[in-house]
């Protein structure tokens, strides 16, 4: 028993392709979690401005109309209970101030991005001074991203001598023939090489019907001594029209039914020299000869063996 040889690249190449491996996939897990934290830093601004402005209407914040003042210790509170509940919650964001009264009940040195926010509610017009982290403290090492590297790797450490050698036997292995019918041209050949084999109109549409038939029929015997089926008649007259539309004929439609061993024996006689290098292809097309009781011998089926719409082309159909 023959063993594929796989080879391997060297030790000084593995480790440059796993470092690589490694750098690129943790950038790509940074970049996706800078992304993903700038978009929930500006859904947590949301969040609150539109929880402040829910609670002002309960806040006394003051009012310039009525000439109120703010209740700074009001706003104390409040900001406390906020900035408490903000931070249980996981929040990238607290609020240092409103309305200029700022909480000094907070550190905010982990919060040194500054924002501000400004709108007008129930006549009050409301001032929110708030601070958020930056990106970079939700910038972390990837320990997905890393077993993942670890995980592919191996697959670099084979040389490319083996996909190398693959290609080279994929080039190797010959091209499998198969029957292609031109009815433009009025030709059978194999696909490959140029061997080419006109046939006259009778015997091409025969045998194009047949071809149809036995891959729609493709158990159903078709002995010589009986008429040939309706179906096929009918895929052979369908061909002689296209022969006509084509414009390679203008003679009324043959009788397929007569001198059915000659129109096999011209057959027969053109896939014999489109496959003459091809004989262990050649049977899947070839209508079968009789064998020893004669062509009309009730044993007997010209029909193909079992072949497929994909075993086949045809040109001008």
């Amino acid at each position: 028993m023959s063993h594929k040889k796989i080879y391997f690249k060297s030790k000084p190449l593995i480790a440059i392709n796993v470092l690589a491996l490694i750098l690129i996939l943790q950038c790509v897990a940074i970049t996706a979690q800078y992304f993903s934290y700038q978009s929930s830093v500006h859904q947590a601004l949301d969040n609150v401005q539109r929880r402040i402005s829910l609670d002002s209407a309960f806040l006394d914040v003051g009012n310039k109309t009525l000439n109120t003042p703010v209740n700074q210790f009001a706003i104390y509170r409040y900001l406390s209970r906020l900035n408490s509940s903000l931070k249980e919650q996981g929040y990238p964001v607290l609020v240092k101030g409103i309305q200029g009264i700022e909480t000094d009940s907070e550190d905010f040195s982990s919060y040194p991005s500054k924002m501000s926010s400004r709108f007008v509610n129930a006549e009050q017009d409301i001032i929110v001074e708030l601070r958020h982290k930056l990106p970079s403290s939700a910038l972390t090492f990837s320990w997905i991203a890393f077993f993942t590297s670890l995980f592919i790797a191996p697959l670099f450490f084979i040389s490319n001598r083996t996909r190398k050698a693959r290609k080279a036997l994929e080039e190797v292995i010959p091209p499998t023939p198969k029957l292609v019918i031109n009815l433009k041209d009025k030709t059978i050949s194999n696909g490959i090489d140029d061997k080419v084999v006109t046939l006259q109109n009778k015997p091409l549409c025969f045998y194009t019907a047949l071809v149809r038939y036995c891959i729609e029929y493709p158990h159903t015997p078709l002995p010589p001594h009986k008429d040939v089926p309706s179906e096929l008649l009918t895929l052979a007259n369908r061909s002689f029209g296209r022969l006509i539309e084509l414009g390679h004929t203008k003679r009324k439609r043959p009788d397929f039914n007569a001198n059915l061993d000659k129109t096999l024996s011209e057959i027969r006689a053109a896939l014999d020299e489109v496959f003459s290098s091809y004989n262990e292809e050649k049977e899947n097309y070839y209508p079968p000869r009789a064998q020893g009781e004669g062509s009309r011998s009730k044993q007997h089926s010209y029909a193909l063996p079992p072949i497929k719409e994909e075993d086949i082309e045809i040109i001008g159909n």
